[in-house]
């Protein structure tokens, strides 16, 4: 009875309250009205609040001795809208407006998943986080399904390694850039696409030629900039959980934290696990390699009032992957011993590991030099150790890297037209190199074993200076050069410009022209060819690669479908080799050769991409791409460039339904044909043929958590005996290194995508 009176006393005592219903509706661009899903609503003076459900509904408490209540509705993508209750209200209505039409312009971008830049000089498609949600999962190698300008493709049919291609060429001739630092160079290049999660990022940048002298010398076809999620991000939690019908799992981590007004952190974390070896051609070799990987990143950024900003972070990453035979196991060849060899030899077991290893830090300060911040410098340093630990079959390469990128930048812009950079740049490797190339001449009988030392100190320092004039947006130009001395190379003078005209606000006119160069790293530039059974022979006093890049763009928008910002986009670029480094397995079938380019190497790209709107939340993109490449090779002279394929066509329909809670997504891929090596060609086919692969992706939004499923390869097309010679794996018949189409049949997967949005 005691307990009883009390708890009536507090129920006396306690305010009275009661129930406010609500809706929160947002203004259509026709004038229509419709619910926001998921918008939230908050009470101005308690701090409380409340999330609103599918529907755009909530319930919020008011009590009777409160000061009138200040109600605020708030979404993603509009302006706020505040009414204030009493506690006669009992039912409201919010309309939200959409925000201004910059704004709107980059939300709807975000919708689509990627648009093309108006404002940059060189042409830049902008793959956003948006349709970074819209690949398969998982890392940078992923990420360009809906891309022709970049293809992607296995390097060969062991490593599980992932190689793109821009401009006809290789991705070695891409200059990769995290946040503007080069990244991905020397060792970890090829593996380096799967050591990026796409959903760490923010969006990728993909410039075509000749870019910024500020950068470095390597971006010969263009650059890939990769923005990442910011310590200032508004998601304090992000996890992304992936599964496929391989029992590949994945999962991805962001965290971010503002401490305080002037400092901000975010972790993110990564763990990708492949642990069935899959052999779905029958021909007795995994697919694709188990592996197990790791990778963790540390982010800070300090923000002072003045304007001066300091970014610094450190990443940690290990990766151990395992190829070759079902039958393989490690412990076959955990001792690198000639018995162990033998044995392997003996029964015909051919296997590879590769273990990767690496640290990168880095720093990034930058400095207002007056109140206006038209004069500013700033500072990046950046520092990489990788070590890669490998076999394939008898083949052993190890390798160690260190190296320390600097870069003081200074930037002036006087008045509205233009703006200067200049500064100096120091680019320094330490390469430890060793590759055992142990072959057999007979298959079974006689050994060879040729050891190449491929360690050396390479140091570039140089200056650049670079002039912008930009006249409104109907005009802008780019004229730089860097000037840099090589201790291994000399003198590079590397002349870069860019330049954009808009004949109208609609048709917009670009090109560029530049130099480029990039010391080779022989063994890990060409990973696939220690998956033969051939000698590598590599040429002595090889020289570092050299060519110009030029071309053009004009991009025309459309006023016509639901955004009125169609577009319609022809490019031509051509790249044209000083020095290439050539790899032929064509000059002596029992050999790989790699020596220096004796007479011409050239592309000529050609694409013409079109997207447009035609109704409210649906979107077409349509690209076509045809690449002439040919190339010098020792005995045939100039050829077409084989495994280069000469066309790729895509088709992306993308449609979501009202506030995105429900995405569809659908490509289609119709991959051309490459010219075959001698020793693949037949009389009756001496190209590949041109096979489609489609992918979809359907995706469910609820509050805080999307859910997803999709499938790639949905045909189940596949290269038939991507390994060439596989009953004699110790032959010089042996090769995995030529691959031109899908390894892997159709796939299937799910995830799901939860988010913790600050309040």
């Amino acid at each position: 009875m005691a307990l009883m009176a009390v708890e009536t006393l507090t129920a006396q005592m306690a305010p009275k309250s009661h129930t406010v219903n609500g809706v929160v509706y947002a203004t259509k661009s026709n004038g229509d009205r419709e619910v926001v899903p998921f918008a939230t609503v908050y009470w101005l003076q308690s701090g409380t609040y409340v999330d609103c459900d599918v529907d755009g509904k909530f319930t919020f408490t008011v009590f009777e001795k409160a000061d009138d209540a200040t109600l605020v509705a708030t979404a993603i993508g509009y302006n706020t809208d505040t009414l204030v209750v009493n506690y006669n209200t009992k039912d409201v209505e919010f309309l939200l407006q959409g925000v201004n039409e910059l704004e709107k312009a980059v939300v709807q971008a975000r919708q689509e998943g990627s648009y093309l830049s108006k404002m940059t000089p060189v042409k830049t498609e902008v793959i956003t986080a948006a349709g970074l949600c819209k690949m398969a999962c998982c890392n940078l190698a992923e990420s360009f399904e809906n891309s022709a300008s970049v293809t992607v493709g296995y390097s060969d049919a062991i490593t599980g390694a992932k190689q793109i291609r821009l401009l006809g060429l290789s991705g070695i001739y891409t200059a990769m850039l995290d946040e503007n630092r080069p990244t991905m160079r020397g060792l970890a290049a090829p593996f380096g696409l799967s050591y990026i999660p796409g959903q760490w990022l923010e969006s990728i940048q993909i410039a075509k030629g000749p870019s910024s002298v500020v950068n470095g010398l390597e971006a010969i076809t263009g650059q890939i900039n990769m923005e990442h999620r910011k310590p200032t991000d508004e998601k304090p939690l992000f996890i992304n959980l992936f599964v496929d019908n391989h029992l590949m799992t994945e999962a991805n981590i962001a965290s971010s934290l503002q401490l305080n007004e002037k400092w901000s952190t975010v972790t993110m974390g990564h763990y990708s696990s492949m642990p069935m070896g899959h052999d779905g051609n029958g021909d007795g070799f995994k697919d694709e390699p188990t592996s197990l990987k790791f990778n963790l990143t540390n982010r800070w950024l300090y923000y002072d009032e003045s304007g001066m900003q300091i970014r610094f972070g450190i990443r940690a990453l290990t990766d151990d992957r395992t190829g070759g035979m079902t039958s393989f196991k490690k412990e076959m060849r955990s001792e690198n011993s000639a018995d162990a060899l033998n044995t392997m030899v003996h029964n015909g077991i051919w296997g590879s590991n590769i273990n990767n290893k690496g640290v990168n830090a880095y720093v990034k300060v930058g400095v207002p030099l007056n109140a206006a911040n038209t004069r500013n410098v700033a500072f990046v340093a950046d520092y990489t150790y990788h070590q890669i630990d490998s076999y394939f079959g008898l083949k052993d390469y190890n390798g160690n890297q260190n190296s320390v990128f600097a870069n003081l930048i200074y930037q002036e812009e006087i008045g509205d037209s233009h703006r200067i950079n200049a500064g100096i740049r120091n680019q320094f490797d330490l390469f430890d190199e060793t590759l055992n190339d142990i072959y057999l001449t007979n298959y079974g009988q006689l050994w060879n074993t040729h050891k190449y030392i491929l360690d050396r100190k390479e140091n570039s320092i140089g200056v650049y200076g670079e002039y912008t004039y930009t006249l409104g947006e109907k005009f802008s130009a780019v004229a730089g050069v860097s000037v840099d001395y090589n201790n291994l190379h000399g003198l590079l003078v590397a002349p870069r410009a860019n330049i954009k005209y808009a004949f109208t606000e609609d048709i917009i006119f670009r090109a560029s022209g530049g130099r480029g160069y990039r010391s080779p790293n022989l063994v890990v530039d060409n990973i696939g060819m220690l998956s033969t059974g051939r000698e590598i022979s590599i040429a002595p006093n090889l020289d570092m690669e050299d060519a110009w890049t030029y071309g053009g763009n004009i991009t025309g928008y459309l006023p016509i479908g639901e955004n009125r910002n169609s577009y319609l986009s022809f490019d031509y670029f051509r790249t044209d080799f000083n020095k290439q480094i050539i790899v032929d397995q064509e000059l002596d079938l029992s050999k790989v050769s790699i020596y220096n380019l004796d007479g011409k190497s050239f592309t000529n790209t050609y694409q013409v991409d079109f997207s447009v709107e035609p109704i409210e939340r649906f979107i077409i993109i349509a690209t076509y791409r045809y690449t002439d490449a040919k190339v010098t090779l020792a005995g045939q002279g100039l050829v077409e460039r084989p495994m280069t394929s000469r066309y790729k066509g895509v088709l992306n329909l993308q449609y979501a339904t009202r506030m995105s809670i429900w995405t569809f997504d659908f490509t289609a891929q119709l991959n051309g044909p490459c010219k075959l090596p001698s020793f693949m060609a037949t009389p009756d086919m001496t190209t590949s043929p041109a096979y489609p692969v489609f992918f979809a992706q359907v995706t469910r939004k609820f509050k805080g958590v999307d859910v997803y499923i999709g499938g790639e390869n949905l045909t189940n097309y596949k290269q038939q005996n991507p390994i060439l010679g596989w009953e004699n794996p110790y032959s010089s018949e042996f090769n995995a290194s030529q691959v031109w189409g899908p390894i892997l049949g159709w796939k299937v997967y799910a995830g799901m995508r939860f988010t913790l949005w600050k309040k």
